[in-house]
């Protein structure tokens, strides 16, 4: 009897106590009062100083600049909503914003399976995934600028003739230019997002899959009923990143195209109409579309997605 009063009153003492070591670190056992807010600023303010001096004023730059008439020299001169309206009866803006839509979607519809792929295969433990994992990474330590000029090399119709395969002209063909550089792009960034699932695929619990396996499923089951739910937000962080990537791509285009007609996204347009054509005005007005995109689809994809509100998958799994 005494015992069990003893045991009631160590449960009564514990169960007392938590609330009052809860008041006494304002309810998380963080650090409270003046030093807590200061940590606080001190470890958000070099990142808010960067986003400002980065993102937030080149866009007002550039949203200043939309309204001008420069051309690099001198001061810019106001032109109102003149750079505006000749956007929208531009057709070569329409055609890159049409190219840009198109490289969003195919790298998209290309880059994601095989990432996936990659990244379950390369998430096992065994040496020989280790190894291929490393070859996997190998594009990621190259420059953009080499991979350009190494695959410009081996689609030239002389020297990639060599393999039977690249002696076609693959870049100079208007009906497959566009496609050769996608592809060419997913094989620079699709070791990228593998590394992202691989990492994913590695924090699923093993019970979940020990649980699926005592009720009977199968690896396809295991794979459509775990592993895809427990990968759905690395599916948005590698969709935000392929995305708002896709919309940017800049330099391969430029190097291994020289600016052909058929290839010109967004980005390169800018680029041609500001320092080809010297009309800073207007290809201002391209970078607040192309910027104004950007955070759009990346703003969507968090909202719509639940990425927002998410927690740790791994909760109530021990």
């Amino acid at each position: 009897m005494t015992a069990h009063v003893s045991a009631r009153d160590a449960v009564g003492t514990s169960t007392t106590a938590v609330p009052l070591r809860r008041q006494r670190g304002g309810g998380s056992g963080l650090p409270s009062g003046k030093g807590g807010g200061l940590a606080d600023i001190l470890g958000v303010g070099p990142p808010v100083v960067l986003f400002l001096l980065f993102i937030v004023v080149p866009m007002i730059v550039a949203i200043a600049l939309s309204f001008t008439t420069w051309n690099g020299v001198g001061n810019p001169t106001w032109a109102g909503l003149s750079n505006w309206s000749k956007f929208f009866g531009d057709p070569t803006a329409h055609s890159s914003i049409w190219i840009t839509i198109q490289i969003v979607v195919l790298s998209y519809v290309i880059q994601t399976p095989i990432s996936i792929g990659l990244g379950l295969f390369t998430a096992g433990k065994q040496r020989y995934r280790t190894v291929y994992a490393t070859i996997f990474v190998l594009p990621l330590l190259l420059s953009t600028a080499g991979i350009a000029l190494m695959w410009e090399s081996f689609l030239d119709p002389t020297f990639g003739a060599l393999v039977p395969f690249f002696s076609q002209s693959w870049l100079s063909d208007p009906n497959s230019q566009l496609y050769a550089l996608i592809l060419i792009i997913a094989w620079q960034f699709i070791p990228f997002h593998t590394l992202l699932y691989a990492v994913g695929r590695r924090q699923v619990p093993a019970v979940l899959y020990e649980a699926a396996r005592i009720d009977g499923a199968g690896p396809v089951q295991m794979f459509w009923k775990v592993t895809l739910p427990q990968l759905r937000y690395t599916f948005v962080t590698s969709g935000i990143l392929m995305v708002t990537g896709s919309l940017t791509y800049f330099d391969i285009i430029y190097i291994m195209t020289k600016n052909t007609p058929g290839t010109q996204n967004l980005s390169l347009d800018m680029y041609v109409t500001a320092f080809s054509a010297t009309e800073f005005g207007y290809s201002s007005v391209l970078a607040v579309v192309l910027g104004v995109v950007g955070i759009a689809v990346a703003v969507g994809l968090v909202r719509f997605s639940g990425f927002g509100r998410m927690q740790s998958q791994q909760e109530g799994v021990n």
